[in-house]
């Protein structure tokens, strides 16, 4: 019984960590992945979640980038400050977009984070990504 247990946990642990999820699952939460990726600093696995084309801000600095120049950016800001953790604190949606604000603690400073994922082609894409200073 405990090794079927161990199976199943181990089954949906691979499940979850497989990237970008077919869009017709019902009760799945796109931004659990999405959050785990970000409060660890992974640019590579947070892309997996990304369109091919995406607008990025980070602090300052808005690019409509493509997925590659968006992993780039991303990992720049994840060097510079590294993570320490994110909550997110709201989440809504409209149609088939997805929305989520949260707080990312990251290199002794706190940044607001906004993430709007859409639909494309059956699957949950970031179509845009904003991180910028929390004004305390």
């Amino acid at each position: 019984m405990k090794q079927k247990a161990a199976i199943v946990i181990a089954l949906a642990a691979l499940l979850a960590a497989a990237g970008p999820s077919k869009a017709q699952e019902s009760g799945y939460d796109v931004f659990v992945p999405i959050a785990k990726y970000i409060s660890q600093g992974d640019a590579l696995k947070l892309s997996a979640w990304f369109a091919e084309n995406l607008e990025i801000t980070v602090i300052s600095s808005t690019n409509d980038s493509s997925k590659n120049q968006a992993r780039q950016i991303l990992k720049s800001f994840f060097e510079t400050y590294s993570p320490r953790s994110f909550d997110i604190t709201h989440k809504a949606s409209s149609g088939n977009t997805k929305y989520a604000l949260g707080s990312l603690n990251a290199g002794g400073e706190v940044f607001l984070v906004t993430i709007f994922v859409g639909i494309k082609n059956g699957s949950y894409q970031i179509q845009q990504l904003k991180i910028e200073r929390q004004n305390l």
